[in-house]
């Protein structure tokens, strides 16, 4: 989970290979209308975002009723989201990327074929609400570092619930 451009995509696939998980792209989950509203460089509302949460928890339902190993990336920027998606997942973990404002915006600024504009990174953070050390199974995971870093981050807070 994280704001835009904090490689969710990248580092999930990567991450999804090293623990021979199935890889789902959250951007891949939202309905045809939130992605014409964010090309068109306009944030998503709740309301917006609750036919997406929906597809994301009913995605991480469907792994665990087959006893897979699964990474979804989303933005999942809200407590209330990430709750969402909880909902009925009993084996639902966070990992929270992220970085600075100011590295993200120039990740923004060099990545192409992405829907997402650079006027959007503001009502990211916007939305962002930090997940607290109370909320279960959510994790930080520093980004300012390699791509493998980063993923050998995510794959050591992960071994404790593969196990």
């Amino acid at each position: 989970m994280g704001v835009c451009c904090t490689g969710k995509s990248t580092v999930g696939e990567h991450f999804a290979k090293a623990i021979n998980g199935k890889f789902i792209d959250g951007d891949d989950l939202h309905p045809k209308a939130n992605v014409i509203k964010m090309s068109q460089g306009q944030a998503l509302n709740d309301d917006d975002r609750a036919p997406w949460l929906e597809r994301v928890r009913d995605s991480a339902f469907s792994i665990e009723k087959k006893n897979e190993i699964g990474v979804i990336v989303c933005s999942a920027l809200k407590q209330t989201y990430r709750d969402k998606i909880r909902e009925d997942n009993n084996n639902v973990v966070f990992l929270h990327l992220h970085a600075s404002k100011e590295i993200i915006a120039q990740r923004m600024q060099n990545r192409e074929g992405h829907f997402m504009p650079l006027s959007l990174l503001d009502s990211q953070f916007a939305t962002l609400e930090m997940p607290s050390s109370q909320e279960p199974n959510t994790h930080q995971i520093d980004i300012t570092g390699s791509i493998s870093d980063v993923v050998n981050q995510c794959v050591s807070v992960s071994k404790a619930y593969l196990s």
